[in-house]
């Protein structure tokens, strides 16, 4: 069996990585928490998704398979850099921004110092599921991690994932009990 191309993203790209993420989560703690309404939740969910890939796409940091079937959102090393102006507030109604706005919190003040690259978002099309084409894709971002030389780190608020980084190496540096419980996670550089 050959093994399955992986490409960086394109903004051509969105459309199939958004609606690959979408299907991928809708049982997700986090997406849950964020976008609880099942009838709203595909409608806020790409949004949010979207969101992720526009920020990232142009940094050359999403990896997928299938153009999307599979992908990994990474964030390189932060540069620093102001407050820019939030483009989901014109998207996404109140209540669900302010649930982004305290998860976002949450997350980042947990998170380490120094630099490092992040797993943002890891997910995989329910019709692609079982070929792990997911591991691939986080690998692509661990080996630039490792080029850099630094190390790696993710959340997961999915207690069955934690297990699963584990066994690709990932330790948990630490557990926030709210607003979602959630595991942060890292790989040592290298």
């Amino acid at each position: 069996m050959t093994a399955p191309e992986i490409t960086i993203a394109t903004p051509a790209d969105r459309d199939r990585t958004v609606g690959s993420l979408v299907a991928a989560f809708p049982a997700d703690p986090v997406l849950r928490y964020l976008f609880p309404d099942d009838a709203t939740y595909p409608r806020y969910a790409a949004v949010f998704f979207g969101h992720l890939f526009d920020k990232r796409v142009h940094k050359g940091s999403i990896w997928t398979i299938g153009r999307g079937a599979s992908v990994a959102i990474w964030e390189p090393p932060a540069a620093g850099g102001g407050v820019a102006d939030d483009p989901l507030a014109a998207r996404l109604p109140a209540d669900a921004l302010a649930r982004v706005h305290a998860y976002d919190e949450a997350v980042h003040d947990a998170l380490p110092t120094g630099p490092y690259w992040y797993l943002g978002v890891l997910g995989t099309h329910p019709d692609s599921t079982g070929r792990r084409w997911g591991h691939a894709v986080m690998r692509a971002g661990l080996c630039r991690a490792a080029e850099d030389g630094l190390p790696a780190v993710l959340e997961t608020s999915n207690p069955g994932n934690v297990e699963m980084y584990r066994r690709a190496g990932w330790e948990v540096v630490r557990a926030l009990p709210r607003p979602v419980p959630t595991w942060i996670m890292s790989r040592p550089a290298g």
